[in-house]
């Protein structure tokens, strides 16, 4: 799980409510962070096939004030993945190809298709640069339909990045690559036969992969940016920018009969499927990231595309499922389904800490955007955007920040609180990170 800046570390404060069951423990930690926006969407909690949870929590689509419930839509970006690593091994397990058969026997004239296997595609060990890295096709191509064949050309003849198998890097291009293989393989388009051999046989009746087409009222909108006083609509891309790398749109419900059908070799033998949960580098198999939670061996992959985010682990050892599925941007999946797995497994768990915001007005926030440095090599940019104060550690991600008081900011969620402080003229010449007691301070350079 990654932290999400370089000093921040989450805080919760303990529960005051002991007598609650599982069920009502869940649902209360999520309204929680439901209120501080930290979650809006759907979840699905289940253990031994038997469902403790489902429900929604949050807006739908907060124009109309519909509310997300079970059987909202959502997109899921990259736990397309998991479909995509499947669908390979079927192929495999019908001796069609070989996971260890180097790409250029069925992408022929690749660049270095003779020593890219399709396991370094799946494992994301290929070298190949990630083609969503691309800003300028994100912003405008990727809304738009576009063969996988140019798909492959985004990529094709970049220079790699590293021997193949040499090291790990995650890439979209690897599996934008699988699914042209099953196409080639199979004469068939790749959402053609996911449908058929995943999808139909699971009965995931509510999943498929046209989502800009798709007229449903139980269709999510995503955001990027959601709010009680504002919310920023995302724009779709298209599924076949995103294809085999994350273009599936499906429910909480839907997700929970995958989780099922893994168990039941209905889609996948067994043995075929251990393949998939095998760590190589970075603990990453085919379309799962492999770790360990409470001694037990756990499965989990995340997923992210406009204005969705998405989160699924499994737990073999209990069947225990844990589905999370967001449409807005909020980077909070992964912690909040560890507090629902320590609620499951009779853990210390803990709620976050909520906290009054204020209003600053804009000329204020204004004099706080610049770099300050932490330590060596550290910096803390802050930014402004759309009216929001924004932190930044040097090769971290972004935290929004909230005013208790004028030069007096905290992070939701996140136990971390920054101060300004001005020189005799008026101008802010440094910032105080507080976290746990301690205090990291952090002069204005820029």
């Amino acid at each position: 799980m990654k932290k999400l800046i370089y000093y921040l570390v989450f805080f919760f404060i303990s529960s005051p409510v002991f007598t609650q069951t599982i069920p009502e423990t869940i649902d209360e930690l999520l309204k929680v962070y439901s209120k501080q926006y930290a979650f809006n969407g759907s979840v699905l909690v289940a253990q031994k096939g038997n469902i403790i949870l489902q429900k929604g929590y949050g807006y739908k689509n907060w124009s109309s004030h519909s509310l997300n419930d079970e059987k909202t839509i959502f997109q899921v970006g990259s736990i397309t993945k998991q479909f995509t690593a499947v669908a390979i091994l079927q192929l495999q397990q019908k001796k069609l190809l070989s996971v260890q058969d180097n790409i250029d026997k069925y992408v022929p004239g690749f660049p270095n298709g003779d020593k890219i296997t399709i396991e370094h595609l799946l494992t994301h060990t290929s070298g190949i640069p990630n083609y969503t890295n691309d800003n300028e096709f994100m912003k405008t191509g990727a809304l738009k339909a576009i063969t996988p064949e140019k798909l492959i050309e985004l990529f094709k003849n970049k220079p790699l990045e590293f021997a193949p198998g040499e090291k790990y890097n995650y890439s979209n291009s690897g599996y934008v690559l699988l699914g042209y293989i099953i196409e080639k393989i199979t004469g068939k388009s790749y959402f053609s036969f996911i449908r058929e051999n995943i999808l139909q046989p699971l009965h995931m009746d509510h999943s498929g992969f046209d989502f800009k087409s798709l007229k449903n009222t139980d269709k999510a909108t995503g955001y990027f940016k959601l709010t009680a006083k504002t919310n920023q609509p995302a724009t779709i891309i298209d599924s076949s920018a995103s294809y085999a790398a994350g273009a599936l749109y499906t429910t909480v419900g839907d997700l929970f009969k995958w989780d099922r059908g893994l168990y039941t070799g209905q889609i996948i033998d067994t043995a075929s499927l251990s393949q998939a949960f095998v760590p190589h580098k970075s603990n990453y198999g085919y379309g799962w990231i492999i770790d360990s939670s409470y001694n037990k061996k756990i499965l989990m992959h995340d997923g992210g595309i406009f204005g969705f985010e998405s989160f699924v682990a499994r737990i073999p050892e209990d069947e225990t499922c844990i589905i999370l599925l967001d449409n807005h941007q909020c980077n909070q999946l992964p912690k909040i389904a560890e507090e629902i797995n320590a609620i499951i497994d009779n853990q210390p768990y803990e709620f976050p800490l909520l906290r009054k915001e204020i209003d600053v007005a804009p000329s204020i926030l204004k004099q706080y955007v610049g770099e300050y440095q932490l330590a060596p090599n550290i910096n803390l940019s802050i930014y402004l955007e759309d009216g929001q104060l924004v932190a930044q550690v040097t090769g971290q991600g972004k935290v929004e920040l909230y005013a208790e008081r004028d030069n007096f900011f905290f992070t939701k969620i996140v136990k971390a609180q920054l101060e300004f402080f001005k020189d005799a003229d008026g101008k802010v010449t440094r910032v105080t990170l507080s976290q746990d007691g301690q205090q990291v301070q952090g002069k204005k350079i820029k």
